[in-house]
């Protein structure tokens, strides 16, 4: 576990995942999604993948990161990019179930709040096995307590 002060703007960490169809059904009953693209489904067939599925699961494991896990840290939200007129997030192409997802997380910015905690911006992106781009989400904020 790194502490705040030893995050840098710039760094980045790594990590991959897959999302299975059991994975994607739990999401989709929990979060009551209700999309036809997502309800055509044969089964034992890869599945699309929701675009707010991937993002929890970028969140997840960017929370069980072995220089994320153990520290005191809070989402708070995310902030638009002016670059990208104050938008945050763009899927670039579909993702299936059963794909894997190679993920990269880079600190973008990083402030002092108080005495207890700071805050780190951490830019998402999410490929395919074939490094093909298909999520980037900048400007994700998290309180880190100091």
């Amino acid at each position: 576990m790194k502490k705040f002060s030893e995050f840098r703007v710039g760094e980045s960490f790594y990590a991959t995942c897959s999302i299975s169809n059991e994975e994607l059904e739990e999401y989709l009953k929990f979060s009551k999604i209700k999309n036809v693209l997502l309800e055509n489904k044969i089964k034992n067939e890869q599945q699309l993948v929701s675009g707010r599925a991937i993002l929890s699961r970028m969140e997840g494991e960017f929370t069980r990161l072995s220089q994320i896990y153990g520290n005191h840290i809070i989402f708070l939200g995310t902030d638009g990019d002016p670059s990208w007129k104050n938008r945050n997030t763009r899927f670039l192409k579909p993702f299936y179930t059963d794909q894997t997802l190679k993920l990269k997380f880079t600190v973008s910015e990083k402030q002092n709040i108080d005495d207890k905690f700071g805050k780190i911006v951490i830019d998402y992106e999410g490929s395919t096995q074939d490094d093909k781009l298909i999520i980037i989400s900048k400007k994700n904020i998290y309180r880190i307590k100091k």
